[in-house]
C-alpha cells in the first residue's frame, strides 16, 4: 500500500505545532533491503532532530493523528484538564478509525496531583459467553481468528473513556465529545485509512453493516472513500449523541456530574445501545449476550512499578505486556548501561537477551489477574529473580532456546505448571503442526488460517519493508499490529498516558450503532501448552500488548510515554527510556533515535509465530557492528527508521515546564501551549 501524507495547517492560533519537516515523508517508513549499504553512524545526542521538540507551560496534547491532537487542544482551550483532553483525543481517534474504534479497548495510567498517586484504568473487554477452547476447536481453529465476529471481545473503550471522565475529568461529556460528534457528522478523511479500506475491501464486504459505513462508492473498483472526501458516520454520531442526551437528562433530574456520566455508561452497556450491539453481533455469527455487556466493568487499578536508578516506572498489571519492561529494568539495574555505548554490539546483544528472557516469561505467565490461575507477579518482579535470570545470558551468542524461568521460588511458592514449563520448547514451535511442545496431539486441531488477506491496517508492511519474503511480511504485519497512543499533561499536575486499540479496519461494525468491534480475542490461546494463564474462557481478558507508561522522580511526574506497534511496544519504550536516563538524550532525540527489535518472542497476533535470532536494525548501523551481531548468530533486517511512533512528555523539574516529543516514524502529532 502506498500512503499519502499531507500536512495539517493548524486550527488553534499560536498553539499548533506541525511536528516537523519529515511530514512529507510518507509515514516515515524506510525502504532499505537486506543488502542496504551502511551509513556513517550518527549519535542522536549531537544530531538535529527531524521534528522540533514541543515546549509548554500550560498543557500538552500528543497523539497518533493531527485531528485527534486538535480535539485535545480544543478541550484544553475550554478549560479542561489533561484527562478531559485525553478523553477527547480518544473519542476523536475512535471516530476517525485511527487504528481503533469505539468497540475496542482502552488502558491508561493517570497521575492524580491531588492524591499524588498513579491510577490504572483497565478497560479491556472479555471473552463472551460460549467462547471456550472447545468452541474454537469445533470450528477448526487452533487460535481465535484474526478478524470477524468470533475475534471480538466485549467493547471496552467507551466504558474506559466514560470512567476516566467521570472520575477525574472536569468538563461535561457534551464538551468532551463535541469534536468527535462533529467528526462523525463528517470530516475530511485521510489517505492512510482510505488505503486500508481499499486493501481490505473483500473482507469488509462480508459484513453488511461494515460495508454500509466503509463503502462510500459501492459497486465500483474503489468502493471506499478517497483522501480528502467528507466521510460521514451518522450511526456513530447518533450513538455519541445518545450518550450526551443521557447525561443531559440525568443532570436535569438533579444527578451529579459523575452520576450523569455513569448514566450514559449504563445506557451503552445495559440499554438500547447494548441491545443493538448484541442483536447485530449475533446476526453476524458472534457470541455476545446482554449479560456479557451488563456484567463487564472497568477496573480502576493499582499499577505495578519498579525503581530504576531513583526513577519509579509504572505499568498496568499483568493482563498486558507492560511488566516485561519492569522485569527488564530490574535485570539492567546493576549494569552500567551507558558504559556499553549507545547501540554498540554489546548493548544491543544485552538488551536482546534481556528481552528474550522477559518476553519468554510473558508468553508463559502473563494473563488476566481477575481470572484463575493466579499469576506469579511477586516472583516475576523480584530483584533476586531478575539477577538470577540475568545470570543466564550467554554473552558470546544469541540463545534461540531461551525458556521461561520459574519465579515461584522467589515468592515462596511451587509452580503449578512445572510439567508444561519443562515441555516448553520455543525453537520447535511450528504453528502448522498439531500438539507443539508436548500438547495433546489427539485433541489439538491443526491451525486454521483466516481467508482474510494478509496485512493489518497499514501496518508493518509500510515501514518494515526490508526485502524479506512474503511470509516474513505477513509475520511482520501481525507482529507490529498498530494501535495509537495518547499522552497529555497540564499545569495543575494531571498526567495521562493511554494506549487504546481494537476495532481496526477491517472491523465488524455492530449494526446501527456505528461501533467497530475489537479483534482482541486472537491474542488468547486455546491450549495450556501455549500459555496456561491465557487460555480463552468466557469472562476472561486476553493478554494484550497495550502498554502505557508513567515515571516519577522524587515522587513527582517525570515522564509519560507510549507507542503503538504490537509486540514491539515495550521493546521501543525500554530503549526510549534508556536513551533519556542513561544516554542523556532529550525526549525528541530519544523518540527519533534508532532502535532495534527482536522477533524471538511469540507474536501476540495471528498464529503466534516466533523467529529466534531475527533482528530489525536501522540502516545507519555501522558495518563493524553488523558483523559483530551476525557473528553472534543474529539475522539482521534493515529499515531507515526503527524508533516506532513514540509519543512522550518529559517534565522539566528545574524550570517547571514540559517537553513534548513525537517520533518521526508515523503520523503522530502534538500541540502545546
Amino acid at each position: 500500500m502506498r500512503t499519502i501524507r499531507s500536512r495539517w495547517p493548524g486550527l488553534v492560533v499560536a498553539a499548533l505545532f506541525a511536528l516537523g519537516p519529515a511530514a512529507a515523508h510518507a509515514q516515515g517508513r524506510g525502504r532499505a533491503g537486506r543488502s542496504a549499504p551502511a551509513r556513517m553512524p550518527v549519535d542522536p545526542r549531537f544530531d538535529q532532530t527531524q521534528k522540533p521538540p514541543l515546549h509548554a507551560e500550560h498543557w500538552l496534547a500528543v497523539t497518533g493523528k493531527p485531528l485527534s491532537a486538535t480535539a485535545g487542544a480544543l478541550v484544553f482551550a475550554e478549560g479542561g484538564n489533561a484527562v478531559d483532553a485525553a478523553a477527547a483525543m480518544l473519542a476523536a481517534g475512535c471516530t476517525m478509525w485511527d487504528t481503533l474504534s469505539c468497540g475496542g479497548e482502552t488502558q491508561a495510567l493517570i497521575y492524580n496531583p491531588i492524591t499524588h498517586k498513579v491510577i490504572g484504568i483497565d478497560a479491556l473487554g472479555v471473552a463472551p459467553s460460549g467462547a471456550t477452547p472447545e468452541f474454537y476447536h469445533g470450528k477448526g481453529y487452533r487460535f481465535p481468528p484474526e478478524y470477524g465476529p468470533l475475534s471480538a471481545v466485549t467493547p471496552g473503550t467507551v466504558g474506559g473513556l466514560l470512567t476516566m471522565e467521570a472520575e477525574y475529568g472536569k468538563l461535561s461529556l457534551a464538551q468532551v465529545l463535541a469534536p468527535a460528534i462533529q467528526m462523525a457528522d463528517g470530516y475530511a478523511i485521510e489517505a492512510q485509512i482510505c488505503n486500508t479500506i481499499q486493501f481490505y475491501k473483500d473482507t469488509i464486504a462480508q459484513w453488511k453493516y461494515s460495508r454500509a459505513v466503509m463503502f462510500t462508492h459501492p459497486g465500483t473498483d474503489h468502493p471506499g472513500p478517497y483522501a480528502g472526501e467528507i466521510f460521514r458516520q451518522p450511526d456513530l454520531a447518533a450513538t455519541w449523541r445518545k450518550l450526551v442526551e443521557t447525561e443531559r437528562q440525568a443532570l436535569k433530574q438533579g444527578k451529579t456530574r459523575k452520576q450523569a456520566i455513569y448514566a450514559a455508561y449504563d445506557r451503552f452497556y445495559k440499554g438500547d445501545i447494548a441491545r443493538e450491539i448484541v442483536r447485530s453481533v449475533r446476526e453476524e455469527g458472534g457470541l455476545f449476550t446482554m449479560a456479557d455487556l451488563a456484567n463487564w466493568k472497568v477496573h480502576i487499578e493499582q499499577p505495578l512499578h519498579t525503581d530504576y536508578h531513583g526513577i519509579e516506572v509504572y505499568k498496568l498489571p499483568i493482563w498486558q505486556q507492560g511488566p516485561v519492561m519492569l522485569q527488564a529494568l530490574n535485570m539492567l539495574a546493576d549494569t552500567d548501561v551507558a558504559a556499553m555505548g549507545y547501540n554498540s554490539a554489546k548493548y544491543i546483544h544485552t538488551l536482546y537477551q534481556v528481552m528474550n528472557l522477559t518476553y519468554a516469561d510473558r508468553d508463559f505467565y502473563y494473563g488476566d489477574p481477575y481470572f484463575p490461575p493466579v499469576e506469579p507477579v511477586q516472583g516475576l518482579l523480584s530483584k533476586a529473580y531478575a539477577r538470577h535470570r540475568f545470570g543466564e545470558i550467554d554473552w558470546a551468542k544469541n540463545d534461540p532456546n531461551v525458556k521461561p524461568g520459574d519465579p515461584y521460588p522467589y515468592q515462596s511458592g511451587t509452580n503449578p505448571f512445572s510439567r508444561l514449563l519443562a515441555q516448553w520448547n520455543p525453537a520447535n514451535f511450528t504453528p502448522g503442526k498439531t500438539g507443539p511442545r508436548g500438547g495433546d496431539q489427539d485433541r489439538t486441531p491443526p491451525v486454521k488460517r483466516d481467508t482474510n488477506p494478509v496485512g493489518r491496517m497499514s501496518g508493518a508492511a509500510e515501514f518494515i519493508n526490508d526485502g524479506a519474503t512474503r511470509a516474513d511480511s505477513a509475520f511482520d504485519d501481525a507482529f507490529y499490529a498498530g494501535t495509537t497512543s495518547i499522552v497529555s499533561a497540564d499545569s495543575a499536575g494531571w498526567v495521562v498516558s493511554v494506549t487504546p486499540s481494537g476495532g481496526w479496519v477491517p472491523a465488524v461494525i455492530a449494526g446501527h450503532t456505528g461501533i467497530g468491534l475489537s479483534e482482541r480475542a486472537q491474542s488468547f490461546v486455546t491450549e495450556a501448552s501455549d500459555g496456561p494463564y491465557n487460555v480463552i474462557q468466557p469472562g476472561q481478558r486476553p493478554r494484550v500488548t497495550l502498554t502505557p507508561t508513567l515515571a516519577l522522580k522524587g515522587g513527582k511526574p517525570y515522564l509519560a510515554f507510549a507507542v503503538q506497534g504490537g509486540d514491539s511496544q515495550d521493546q521501543n519504550l525500554l530503549q526510549f527510556f534508556l536513551n533519556i536516563v542513561d544516554f542523556g538524550m532529550t525526549p525528541q532525540q530519544a523518540a527519533e533515535a534508532p532502535n532495534f527489535n527482536s522477533y524471538q518472542m511469540r507474536s501476540s497476533f495471528g498464529l503466534h509465530e516466533t523467529e529466534p535470532g531475527r533482528m530489525l536494525v536501522a540502516t545507519s548501523l555501522p558495518d563493524s557492528t553488523r558483523r559483530q551481531l551476525e557473528a553472534m548468530g543474529y539475522t539482521l533486517r534493515y529499515a531507515e527508521r526503527t524508533s516506532g511512533p513514540i509519543n512522550a512528555i518529559l517534565f522539566d523539574l528545574a524550570h517547571h515546564t514540559m517537553w513534548g516529543a513525537s517520533s518521526n516514524h508515523g503520523e503522530d502529532y502534538g500541540i502545546a501551549w
